[in-house]
């Protein structure tokens, strides 16, 4: 099999996932020609942004994001989650995230999913630090026995 090193891959389940963020995506784009980028949305939302989409189009974006998994999970029966067993380091990576999507005038799904299909050049870039610093971090981690 294709996925045995990948012993809990959810092939068909990421395509479906993947589809419905790219039609979420570019029901946003056609409709007010807004990018879809969750941190710029998240802002916009909670206040901290002033312009861009409309408020309340953005908080129901943001909204929307945990609904769809809650009711995924009650029709799939859930799915497997772990989490450190302090909040210490869930709030250290959520400030680096904070910060390093301000650094980078967005987030993974501003550069990686609209801004690559634009093929923006400061989203080709972007995208290709994310994917590297993942990289590093994943070797990181497995050396240090932490993964």
């Amino acid at each position: 099999m294709i996925f045995s090193s990948f012993p809990h891959a959810m092939p068909f389940e990421g395509l479906i996932g993947g589809l419905m963020i790219g039609v979420a995506a570019a029901l946003l784009l056609l409709g007010l020609g807004r990018i879809a980028g969750v941190s710029g949305l998240a802002a916009r939302a909670t206040g901290i942004a002033d312009g861009g989409t409309p408020r309340m189009i953005a908080v129901a974006f943001i909204f929307g994001l945990p609904m769809g998994a809650l009711i995924i999970s009650a029709l799939t029966g859930g799915v497997e989650t772990r989490f450190p067993t302090t909040v210490v380091p869930l709030i250290i990576g959520g400030l680096l995230v904070g910060f390093g999507t301000r650094l980078g005038s967005g987030c993974t799904s501003g550069h990686g999913v609209c801004g690559m299909s634009r093929l923006s050049p400061r989203s080709l870039v972007a995208t290709a630090v994310f994917m590297v610093s993942g990289f590093v971090t994943v070797a990181l981690m497995r050396l240090g026995g932490l993964l």
